[in-house]
């Protein structure tokens, strides 16, 4: 059975401006970060989905612990980022849709945290907020078949992966499977989700914004609780999703290598362009950036000159 949800002009608009921003990532060859990137989107990944949970390590701390190096601190945080770590290490592993690699997975990132990790709780629990209980989950002999119900919608391949994502993440927090570690579960979840059709959300560290303001995180889940479908819920991960585009959009262009600019901008022309050309695809950068990138490629023998200053033609003499 399929979740209940409704699709509003929000999400509609939501979803486009994702699309669109998601078409700029790939033209500006952000979806392939380099190595470095990549570490550190881990890193802030981990802090800020750990951090959402409690865990009190630094981002430095965190980067040390991925470096083998030793680390003071609570002994239960460090092995929270040590379960973290690994469990992201093996992220391509896991399948979205597999309810057997999501156990594994659970099992990965509580263990040795909580007596039953990778088991679905045999007790019924509920989210108390100071003196109110702010959600009473299903009993637990509906989980099993909650779960299963779930990870059928999961491969339902009709569904836009933008959507299924945050429903999933939304009815994983509601069903509340676990005793621990539910929150950094739903979490990851949808980064599976997402980057099966978008590789780029491998590296998006869009946690980082929900434990900016976790108020709001807790917020949408309540208000969908209440509204018995999550509508509230969809289009506040989607603001998010959005947002962190918008961040990698604006912040890392500089960031790459002007060899990965090249290679990405060669696989996209014909024989012969103008820096025009190349700064109509790399917007973001400057003139004189371009004629840097453009000088590099010719030194590495992949492109020739012909002409002089507006009248400057390169030619592709060897793809990169």
């Amino acid at each position: 059975m399929k979740p209940p949800y409704e699709i509003t002009s929000d999400i509609l608009k939501k979803i486009a401006a994702i699309s669109e921003k998601i078409g700029r990532v790939n033209a500006q060859y952000l979806n392939k970060q380099n190595p470095q990137l990549r570490k550190q989107n881990k890193i802030k990944t981990i802090h800020s989905s750990l951090q959402i949970e409690g865990n009190t390590l630094s981002e430095e701390q965190i980067t040390a612990l991925i470096e083998n190096k030793r680390v003071v601190g609570a002994q239960k945080d460090i092995l929270e980022v040590l379960n973290a770590i690994a469990v992201y290490d093996q992220l391509k592993s896991y399948k979205p849709t597999s309810e057997k690699d999501f156990i594994a997975a659970h099992k990965a990132l509580m263990k040795d945290l909580v007596a039953d990790a990778g088991k679905y709780r045999k007790q019924s629990v509920g989210i108390v907020k100071g003196t109110k209980l702010e959600h009473l989950a299903p009993p637990a002999e509906r989980v099993a078949f909650l779960m299963k119900d779930l990870f059928s919608y999961a491969k339902d391949k009709s569904e836009l992966s933008l959507i299924k994502s945050c429903v999933f993440h939304y009815e994983l927090e509601f069903i509340h499977p676990f005793l621990d570690g539910n929150g950094r579960m739903g979490r990851l979840w949808q980064t599976l989700i997402l980057k099966e059709e978008y590789p780029i959300f491998e590296s998006l560290p869009f946690e980082t914004l929900i434990s900016k303001n976790q108020n709001d995180y807790y917020k949408a889940l309540s208000h969908s609780d209440k509204e018995g479908k999550s509508t509230i819920f969809i289009a506040y991960m989607l603001g998010i999703i959005e947002a962190s585009l918008d961040e990698l959009l604006d912040s890392k262009i500089t960031a790459l290598k002007d060899t990965e600019r090249l290679a990405y901008f060669m696989t996209q022309q014909a024989e012969s362009f103008s820096r025009k050309d190349y700064l109509n695809t790399f917007k973001e950068i400057s003139s004189a950036t371009a004629s840097r990138d453009l000088k590099k490629g010719i030194d590495l023998g992949l492109l020739a000159k012909e002409g002089d200053k507006k009248m400057t033609v390169y030619k592709i003499i060897k793809r990169a």
